[in-house]
């Protein structure tokens, strides 16, 4: 059986984009053990956590378009009106939510919303602490705009002091899921969402938030009990 059929069938599955990783990782392991034994076993502690950084659990979404889900796990670390980053082309203030997500996260990302990507920017900045107001401006970052039946949403992956690397897996023009996972960072990072003004806020700052399934906002009042899926 080869390592991705072994990381394939663990309890918690593994996102394909870490199995390098966790290779280099588990190989770096045994080197240093032939140095020196301790060494390995540091090493083998590191390659769990590695694996576990990668993990990518199947999370029920509620399906209903008045609600925005959550894009990442992670602690709610801002809830303030704020103004889009300026390549996205969308004007007027926004209320921005912000997930920061730390090493221990589960870094998988996930669309807040459905309806059609319409516009995908990336730009290269700085590595400050994704925890910093400033890292919004500042810091590197890839954004989405999702022409959701709520209006434009906007999603904006931010790098932070330790990840070096920003995965998008989306594409523009294309139609994405509520609950779809759209990329991830590593290691330890954050994600903003730019909701229209209208939109209820539903989480409050220090709020644990589960990416795919915690609601954060809502459109308009009188909100059924959604429906939900896998994913």
């Amino acid at each position: 059986m080869s390592l991705a059929d072994t990381i394939r069938n663990t309890l918690v599955p593994i996102h394909r984009e870490g199995y390098r990783f966790i290779a280099a990782f588990a190989i770096g392991s045994i080197i240093l053990g032939l140095v020196w034994e301790p060494l390995f076993w540091i090493g083998l502690v590191l390659t769990a956590w590695c694996a576990y950084f990668f993990r990518d659990p199947p999370r029920v979404t509620p399906v209903d378009d008045r609600l925005v889900i959550a894009p990442a796990d992670g602690i709610v670390s801002s809830v303030s009106p704020a103004v889009a980053p300026p390549e996205l082309g969308l004007a007027g203030e926004m209320t921005r939510i912000s997930v920061f997500m730390n090493v221990f996260s589960c870094h998988i990302n996930r669309a807040p919303v459905r309806g059609r990507i319409s516009l995908i920017e990336y730009r290269p900045g700085q590595f400050l602490n994704a925890d910093l107001d400033k890292a919004s401006e500042q810091n590197e970052r890839n954004s989405l705009v999702i022409e959701s039946p709520n209006g434009p949403v906007a999603v904006v992956q931010i790098a932070g002091l330790v990840a070096r690397r920003i995965v998008c897996w989306a594409e523009a023009p294309g139609e994405i899921s509520v609950g779809e996972r759209f990329g991830l960072i590593r290691f330890g990072s954050r994600v903003d969402v730019y909701l229209p003004r209208e939109a209820r806020v539903r989480v409050a700052v220090g709020q644990v938030a589960v990416g795919g399934e915690t609601v954060i906002a809502e459109f308009g009042s009188d909100v059924p009990p959604p429906l939900v899926r896998v994913s």
